[in-house]
């Protein structure tokens, strides 16, 4: 039997991965995404960058906010990302205040005010957060099938890190990945830290 196309394959692991994650006790989430948190303020990379990219927890997600809040209480610009519908594309805000300068977005999802936000580019980014529904142990990354955050990381700057917090449920043997798909450098979940570099590269599938 023929195995089914990458995007079919892609519909079924979101929906595997999200029912997952979705199955976590709040309490865990707190837990492990405060352990995350502690690897990730502890990265040379992000310790040395002025700036960040992270995004604002929708649902089951590992917990931003305390990543968030310890980036601003570090003098770091800190950007968030909003949904530009009129371009169907992602942009970036520069933020300050996480309680004043956000507003619900299209989905719900708590979202920059850009009548109240500096606009941010990505190529002055330093360290960037990035959200996912699934990876694998060599970096390969399932967003969440808009393409938004593929097409977005395309434009940063050469040799930028790029970093996933994910839980450990969230992590698989392979994903499909195309061509377009960008990968993370490096995985950290509340039980590893796994850097892209130090396992071979996927296939790209087509």
């Amino acid at each position: 039997m023929p195995s089914p196309a990458p995007s079919a394959r892609k519909a079924e692991l979101r929906a595997l991965l999200n029912a997952r994650r979705n199955a976590l006790p709040r309490e865990a989430i707190v837990r492990m995404s405060a352990s995350i948190t502690r690897s990730l303020l502890a990265l040379d990379s992000y310790r040395q960058a002025p700036s960040v990219l992270a995004y604002v927890t929708f649902g089951s997600e590992f917990i931003t906010k305390p990543f968030i809040d310890a980036a601003l209480e570090a003098g770091k610009r800190v950007a968030l990302p909003t949904i530009d519908r009129a371009n169907d594309r992602l942009a970036l805000y520069t933020v300050c205040d996480f309680e004043r300068e956000l507003a619900a977005g299209p989905w719900g999802i708590q979202e920059p005010r850009p009548d109240v936000c500096p606009a941010a580019a990505l190529p002055d980014i330093a360290f960037i957060l990035v959200p996912g529904l699934g990876f694998t142990v060599r970096g390969d990354r399932l967003g969440y099938g808009r393409g938004y955050y593929d097409r977005l990381l395309a434009t940063r700057r050469p040799g930028t890190p790029l970093v996933a917090a994910a839980f450990s449920v969230q992590v698989v043997d392979e994903l499909p990945m195309s061509e377009h798909d960008v990968p993370v450098d490096l995985l950290i979940t509340e039980l590893a830290s796994h850097a892209r570099a130090s396992s071979p590269p996927s296939t790209p599938t087509r």
